[in-house]
């Protein structure tokens, strides 16, 4: 029987096997995809949100933890919970180099990322570097890795776990970590969650930008199980993407990143939402969820030539046209009701210092909704078109879990499962988002939900804390 079973082969998965091997168990981890698509959802990734005192190697300046927790409190609604948060927090701050000793290589923030070179460290080779390089060490390590291996199913008896299945193979394990993301590629739940606005299911017009594996099969198990549950269904990382994306594994190449440079629009040519709200890293993950409430789930966000070159430009080149009307008729538009749209932003825009790098004072006045910050009239061309559409990057329903990574079941901790990454991000993410945090939850909850389950495994069994615990579950039950 192996000590320590991982279920997952993204950044939380391998940080749990990385840590439970190093602290002296036998791992085996499941990978549900083949080899050549392994690491899930992080191999799209490309930040770490760290938390630092001073300068360091490749972040400027200060981000100390309040800052951070500010940050992640004012994106939530307060919709978290603060001891996970800051212990997330505080985590991102020494486990970078656990990282390097694993292989991952960090480098200077890319030209166009806007603002995060004070906040976020990126990765060299992003997200697939990343979790190749610790594949790597895994490897290196012992521990055992199958790919193509997908769990049906969990065998939990009083909210402990004793195995997993897969197909008609039971693999026992003296302790777990869960950690085989969301729901957001089961469109059936999608379309329960999010269900239907002004006669369309809202779900159906939803783009994957990660993988097509997390499916929520054992999320859904362990909810009806009796763990307990946080976060809403409906909540996630949705973010409005070029509607051209694949259905699948588009990854952030398919993000538009302009929409603070400009203006968008809905079906019928109006704008629904303040475009300069704040700092783009901190809003690019509330687009996707206003877009799916827009007719038939679609937008259009309109650039000039004055906003060429100041973003990461997406993978798909824009509409071009030099007239609006022409580039409405190009996008699909009503030229009319379009031109009625911009006519009025550019009459309102209030243009002073126009600095994309800090929140400038070019706002509009007497317009609804407003663009508080980098409004500056639609007037030079070449102009640019984008169709938009939501795109799901992962789920925040999730098991309740403790610092110790501990699924609860009932109130009561598991004495050996244990949850990391999507499948518990509800738990610091209540909704919203921050850029890079997803890397920093998985991280810090990956290391410890490894170190926690090699503590269990390796610990000496004592039958009348088993038996206690038992009889917690089975009262509160």
């Amino acid at each position: 029987m192996v000590d320590v079973l991982v279920i997952g082969g993204g950044n939380a998965a391998l940080c749990a096997a990385l840590m439970a091997r190093e602290a002296g168990a036998s791992v085996l981890l499941l990978e549900a995809s083949p080899k050549e698509w392994r690491g899930g959802n992080s191999i799209h990734t490309r930040n770490l949100r760290c938390m630092h005192d001073e300068p360091q190697d490749v972040l400027t300046d200060a981000y100390p933890e309040e800052e951070y927790w500010q940050d992640l409190l004012k994106v939530t609604g307060g919709i978290t919970d603060e001891k996970l948060a800051r212990l997330a927090i505080r985590h991102s701050s020494t486990c970078r180099p656990w990282m390097i000793k694993h292989g991952v290589r960090f480098q200077n923030s890319l030209s166009g990322t806007l603002h995060l070179s004070r906040t976020n460290a990126f990765f060299l080779g992003g997200g697939k570097a990343l979790v190749n390089a610790y594949f790597r060490s895994a490897a290196n390590l012992g521990v055992e890795i199958r790919y193509d291996t997908p769990v049906d199913r969990l065998e939990l008896v009083n909210g402990e776990f004793r195995a997993a299945w897969v197909g008609n193979e039971r693999i026992e394990a003296k302790a777990c970590v869960i950690s085989n993301g969301g729901f957001e590629s089961n469109r059936e739940w999608l379309r329960e969650a999010w269900g239907q606005h002004e006669g369309e299911w809202v779900a159906d017009n939803f783009i994957i930008r990660g993988t097509r594996f997390n499916t929520g099969v054992l999320l859904k198990q362990m909810l009806e199980a009796g763990a307990d549950r946080i976060g809403d269904p409906a909540q996630c990382h949705a973010v409005a993407i070029d509607a051209r994306a694949p259905l699948y594994d588009g990854g952030i190449c398919t993000r538009v990143d302009c929409v603070s440079l400009g203006i968008v629009v809905n079906r019928d040519g109006r704008r629904f939402y303040d475009e300069g709200e704040d700092f783009w890293p901190k809003r690019y993950a509330i687009w996707g969820r206003l877009v799916a409430f827009q007719p038939n789930q679609i937008a259009y966000s309109i650039i000039d030539a004055k906003a060429v070159g100041r973003f990461m430009p997406p993978v798909f080149p824009g509409e071009k046209a030099n007239d609006l009307p022409t580039l409405a008729r190009q996008l699909g538009l009503d030229p009319d009701d379009f031109m009625k749209t911009v006519e009025a932003y550019n009459a309102s825009c209030k243009v002073g210092t126009f600095d994309h790098a800090v929140l400038d004072d070019c706002h509009t006045e007497g317009l609804t909704p407003a663009k508080t910050h980098w409004a500056l009239p639609l007037d030079t061309p070449p102009f640019y078109g984008y169709a938009l559409r939501p795109g799901i990057t992962f789920t925040y329903l999730g098991v309740k879990i403790d610092e110790t990574a501990a699924v609860h079941f009932s109130g009561v901790p598991s004495r050996n499962l244990f949850a990391a990454g999507e499948v518990s991000a509800g738990n610091v993410l209540g909704k919203g988002y921050l850029a890079g945090i997803g890397v920093t939850i998985g991280t810090a909850f990956g290391r410890i939900a490894g170190t926690s389950a090699a503590r269990a495994a390796l610990a000496p069994a004592s039958p009348d804390k088993t038996k206690t615990a038992e009889g917690a579950l089975s009262a509160a039950a």
